[in-house]
């Protein structure tokens, strides 16, 4: 009896045995071909190197053409091709040679191990500007996020107009495809690249390899950008109404209104006098009440009564006896005549005993 697990696991190190004659005696029926165009800009490289080309599909027994006069390559099967699928990676090869892939990068596409994925980016992003800058975050400062990418994922990556060429194997084209979108959708690739390197580290523990990793990985929180900023003035949008508004009054209504209309011209005067005069004295009344303001005096805050210290201590008798005790036994100001005579005549014996 065997593990299931054990027969699901591919065995470290092992290889898919490679194509051969023996595999397909008889050959291809039919030939297949594909053709691309490619840039004015690589004409001159691809002159160069198109011998090197010629004699790498050669040796898998395809036909490789250019043709400079209509800007485009075009790779056959011949009658002794034996591999059905090298015209598929002939293809490849010459898609990545046309999108500023190097040679020496581009031929490895041969290989059995090796596979390539052209991302297109150019109708992610709609603004030419933000599409730009978007593009310059995925090649990182000096091209040190790509190298980075390039490291954790094993492919070979090219950033040329408005595609990215990856060169390596399936497991790193999925991751690099992953990035590259998420880059367009404004997530910042540091992130990913994070991610990698923990999924790096995580797959060199055996133990790990059945279990769910998402514990191990971080989790990044969107920032919300900042809100606009609302205007200090908001046209509020009026209900809709089907009837027009209503006319305003003329000053003849409003006369009317008021009877003001059939007075006469002298009693018109009078009025309008008696107004200006009654404006007049409103102004004047509040200038003098701003002025008086000044003669008014603040108010003055409430005098608090300080209590008087009490003038009566209990005083200790016993503790004064004995302070004027202790005064009495000390001798106050220099010593007298004698006592100083006596005290040099001692001194003097001493020195003379020594």
């Amino acid at each position: 009896t065997v593990d299931e697990s054990e027969l699901l696991t591919v065995p470290d190190g092992w290889k898919e045995p490679a194509f051969t004659r023996e595999d397909n005696p008889k050959g291809l029926l039919e030939e297949s071909s594909f053709a691309t165009l490619f840039p004015k800009y690589r004409e001159a490289y691809l002159k160069e190197c198109w011998p090197l080309v010629q004699k790498a599909l050669g040796e898998h027994y395809v036909s490789a053409t250019l043709d400079l006069i209509e800007g485009s390559m075009t790779v056959a099967t011949t009658k002794k091709t034996f591999d059905p699928y090298v015209i598929i990676r002939a293809r490849d090869l010459i898609k990545l040679l046309a999108r500023s892939v190097p040679f020496e990068q581009a031929v490895r596409i041969l290989q059995d191990d090796v596979a390539c994925d052209i991302i297109k980016i150019g109708s992610l992003v709609r603004k030419r500007d933000t599409f730009i800058k978007r593009r310059g975050r995925l090649l990182g400062p000096k091209g040190s996020t790509l190298k980075a990418l390039e490291l954790l994922t094993n492919c070979y990556i090219m950033v040329q107009g408005n595609t990215v060429s990856a060169l390596g194997p399936f497991s790193g084209l999925k991751e690099v495809r992953k990035v590259v979108l998420d880059t367009m959708k404004n997530i910042h690739p540091i992130y990913n690249i994070k991610t990698l390197m923990i999924k790096r580290e995580l797959s060199k523990d055996p133990e790990l390899r059945t279990q769910s990793w998402e514990r191990f990985l971080p989790k990044f929180k969107r920032k919300n950008l900042k809100k606009r900023k609302e205007p200090k003035k908001k046209n509020t949008k009026k209900e809709y109404t089907p009837f027009p508004p209503p006319q305003p009054e003329s000053q003849i209504d409003k006369e009317l209104a008021s009877g003001e209309y059939f007075l006469k011209e002298r009693q018109k005067k009078r009025k309008r006098v008696e107004e200006m005069k009654a404006k007049q004295a409103d102004t004047v009344k509040k200038r003098q009440e701003e002025r008086n303001k000044a003669f008014i005096p603040p108010k003055e805050k409430p005098v608090v009564k300080t209590k008087k210290a009490s003038t009566e201590k209990k005083i200790d008798i016993e503790a004064l006896k004995e302070k004027i005790k202790n005064a009495k036994k000390k001798k106050l100001g220099a010593l007298p005549v004698e006592e100083v005579k006596l005290k040099m005549a001692a001194d003097e014996k001493k020195k003379k005993k020594k």
